[in-house]
Formats: structure tokens, sequence, C-alpha cells
């Protein structure tokens, strides 16, 4: 089986979102790395490096209480799986399960939840990261810019913001495309205005000066800001790859366990919420 466990919806949050018919799940689980790609502008890296590395793959949405982990497929056949300290219900009706199949659910609710701390730990340094991008590329293109306190403050809060929603978010149905696509907005919106409207300046005043040449470069910088400062961001988090290896292992043993649970679901189907290529299951 493989692990269908959404895990990275935001593949591109700062290019848009994934084509309707099959999300990437290049992050954990949607919860987990759906919070991977809590910033519009990180998950295009650790999204497709986790996809890449882990090759881990959900058409489920995931929400984490204390008392439950709740998968939901809003795809047909829509589809809900409910675990809770070993018992498992699916579309609100209780699964009898054999002795080892409860161990093996307690253990897969367990390994989700061991999870989705240092997921969140890593979305959490990859805000950090891709603030400091936003920073370094404002201050290579416009040191006027970069040195306006209104934009330091809007890039404080914008950080702040979604380090908070982060560390409370309980569902990946928080990032979800248009919410990423949204946050995206948000956070180019800081930058791009006073960085791009600096630039025009310097191109008109060099252009009233005769220097055409070098207003044309000038506004060819403009046309060029947004995908510099995504090579950036992208740049700025290769360091975080080797972290995102090691969240693999812990992946595989889900695929694992679920694979291993020989009890059947209402209608006859086994339990595949996730999917991890090359397995074999």
């Amino acid at each position: 089986m493989a692990i269908r466990y959404g895990v990275e919806s935001a593949a591109h949050a700062v290019a848009g979102t994934l084509p309707a018919g099959r999300r990437r799940a290049g992050d954990l689980m949607r919860y987990p790395l759906a919070i991977l790609l809590f910033c519009a502008l990180a998950a295009p890296v650790l999204g497709a490096e986790l996809d890449a590395a882990c090759r881990v793959r959900s058409d489920y949405d995931i929400t984490v209480s204390a008392g439950r982990v709740l998968f939901e497929r809003t795809a047909t056949p829509a589809q809900s799986v409910e675990m809770s300290r070993g018992s498992l219900k699916a579309n609100g009706k209780p699964v009898a399960l054999r002795v080892k199949d409860r161990e093996r659910i307690s253990a897969f609710e367990a390994t989700v939840r061991g999870l989705i701390p240092r997921v969140k730990a890593l979305a959490q340094r990859a805000v950090e990261m891709s603030i400091a991008a936003i920073r370094e590329e404002a201050a290579a293109t416009s040191p006027k810019s970069a040195a306006d306190p209104q934009l330091n403050q809007r890039l404080d809060a914008r950080a702040r913001d979604l380090k908070m929603r982060i560390a409370n978010s309980a569902t990946s149905k928080d990032w979800r495309g248009a919410t990423l696509n949204r946050y995206t907005a948000e956070a180019l919106s800081d930058v791009l205005p006073l960085v791009g409207g600096d630039l025009a300046r310097q191109a008109f005043e060099v252009a009233l000066r005769g220097d055409f040449a070098a207003a044309s470069a000038l506004r060819d910088r403009v046309s060029r800001l947004r995908a510099s400062l995504e090579a950036r961001i992208r740049s700025r988090l290769e360091v975080l790859r080797p972290e995102v290896d090691r969240l693999c292992p812990a992946l595989r043993r889900l695929d694992a366990l679920e694979s291993a649970v020989g009890t059947a679901l209402p209608g006859g189907a086994r339990l595949d919420l996730l999917e991890v290529a090359g397995t074999g299951h």
C-alpha cells in the first residue's frame, strides 16, 4: 500500500497550487507536512524534497486532537477513518479488530503524534529562513527598501503570525491551496511593492538623465524580482533537506503498520491511508 497521507499540498506556495486531480504529497502527511507548506514560501523546496526523498502521497486530510486522529477523504468515494487508542472507526462505524491489529493501530496513531512536533519545528525554522531570504533579497536589490522600518515591521509580524498558525494548527485543512495562496500573496505584498517601486523610481530617474540602457536594466530587475526572490528562498531552505530525509523512516513505518492490518473495513476494503512509492504496498 502506499502512503496516501497528504503530505505536501503546498508544493508551490510561491508559484501556485497543484492541479486538483492529484496533489503531490511531498511532505509528510497532509497535516504535518501540509504544515510544511505552511509558509507559502517554504513549501516548494520542502514539499518537492520530501516527495523525492520519501516518495509519500496521500488523499486524506488529517485532524489531530487529544482523543483521536481523524483522516478524511472528500474525493469519491468519500471516507473517514478514526483512530483512538487502538480502536478504529470507518465512516463512523466501529471496526472489530484482532489484538494484533489493535496494537498496529495504536502504534500507527502514536507514530503520527510523534511526527507532528518534528514537522512543526521544521516548519517554524523554514518560516524564519524564508523571511531571512526575503530580507536578503530586498537588501541586494534595493538597500533603501530593505532599510525601511515599515518593511521590517511587516516581515516580523508575518513571521510571528505564520509561526503561531503552525503552532496552533491541528488539521491539514488549515493549509489547503487557496489558504496557502493567500499567505503567499500576503508575504509577497510586504516586499514586492516597496522594492519594485524603488527600482521603478530609479529607472525613471536614470531615464530622465538619458541613460535608457540603465533604465531598461532596472525595469528588467523589476520583472525578475519575484523569480529571484523564490530562487533565494529555495537556496536558503536547502539546509533543511537532511532533516526532511530523517522523517522518511517514520513514514515508511506508518506504511508498514497499515499494510500489516489484516482486518477489513466495512465493505471489504483494506486500510489504505498512505502511499509510499517503491514499497510494493
